[in-house]
């Protein structure tokens, strides 16, 4: 974890802040006395974690579109911003075969446009682009990807996050070598936790299925993906953000993933989740494997984060088993006590040591 002592009192920016991870991301820095404002558009997915946490009466939260440039510019004025922590975007593989020129203008132009925001506001010292591990040329090999792999993602969303890579190489050369601008990228493996309720993921299709007590339905059982608890990425990208803020030469571009015995099949993540689910509830459910002729997905993905390990000294904490838990624990108490919940898996967090 992040010293977050360090934003107590910073000054940051969050687009995408209504979105799962930016929900959790909010919750952290609240706590640590940041003073947070957000900038997103309302949330499309009910429930949504951001307005079950009731995240809006607690900071500044601006609705807006990336892609609406002036109006970005004006909330960067009038804030002044010291941390600017990018993480709009259409984040859904399958989504952007249906929509794929929306894909692209939210998630290359809206990079586009932040980056702009960015090179305007006097006040900024620290960025952090919250890309994919998709960004990579996916050879559906069997080790991990590396910073310095070949950027060339298959599909419209994983191909619009490369090129938002390459828009964030290509302002930092042009126009942030002589300021005090510290830019970095940062491409995170597939999230889980408590909260998340889109289409097409894993977890939230398995927690729709046991509540009803149909069987969960399983695309691509013998995919590999690198999951991992949603408090590892957001955590990591606070401590980049906080890090490169003191030291310019710690930018650069970094994954956040698990381990390598977490790097697992969606078929064995949902062994493991109707194993969880019974365990807490009482109820057996099972899942099946059903092909829906659905759109190319990558068979293999791993991520080498050993740069990330070597820099920052960072470490994954929770493996697939307690990442799984705990976000089944966040389902089942989405009343009263959600946001005590929460924070109490964020001090966990905080406090475990590897």
């Amino acid at each position: 974890m992040p010293d977050l002592t360090f934003y107590k009192g910073k000054r940051i920016l969050i687009t995408g802040h209504t979105g799962f991870k930016g929900a959790w991301m909010c919750e952290i820095l609240l706590a640590a006395g940041a003073e947070v404002t957000g900038y997103a558009l309302e949330p499309v997915i009910k429930p949504a974690l951001f307005e079950l946490l009731h995240l809006a009466e607690r900071m500044d939260s601006r609705r807006g579109d990336i892609r609406d440039l002036d109006s970005l510019l004006s909330v960067f004025q009038e804030k002044k911003p010291e941390i600017v922590i990018h993480m709009a975007a259409q984040p859904i593989v399958r989504e952007s075969y249906q929509n794929p020129v929306y894909t692209y203008d939210v998630n290359v132009m809206g990079t586009v446009n932040i980056l702009e925001c960015v090179r305007l506001t006097d006040s900024v010292k620290s960025f952090v682009n919250v890309t994919t591990d998709k960004v990579y040329r996916n050879r559906e090999w069997e080790w991990g990807y590396r910073e310095n792999e070949e950027l060339d993602g298959y599909d419209p969303y994983s191909n619009s996050k490369s090129c938002s890579e390459l828009v964030t190489n290509s302002f930092r050369n042009s126009f942030f070598g002589d300021r005090n601008v510290a830019i970095t990228t940062m491409r995170a493996g597939n999230v889980i936790g408590g909260g998340d309720y889109a289409a097409d993921r894993i977890v939230p299709d398995c927690i729709r299925a046991a509540r009803v007590g149909k069987d969960i339905v399983i695309r691509n059982p013998y995919a590999v993906r690198p999951f991992q608890h949603v408090l590892e990425p957001v955590t990591a990208y606070l401590m980049v953000a906080a890090g490169q803020y003191e030291d310019r030469a710690l930018a650069g571009s970094y994954n956040v993933g698990p381990d390598e015995k977490d790097c697992i099949t969606t078929g064995k993540l949902a062994d493991l989740f109707c194993e969880i689910w019974e365990k807490k509830t009482g109820h057996r459910i099972k899942w099946v494997n059903l092909c829906d002729n659905g759109p190319h997905e990558a068979n293999y993905l791993k991520l080498d984060c050993s740069k990330l390990k070597k820099v920052f000294r960072w470490q994954p904490k929770w493996d697939i088993r307690t990442a799984l838990e705990k976000s089944v624990d966040i389902y089942l108490d989405e009343g009263e006590n959600l946001s005590v919940c929460v924070l109490e898996q964020i001090r966990d967090f905080q406090q475990l040591k590897k």
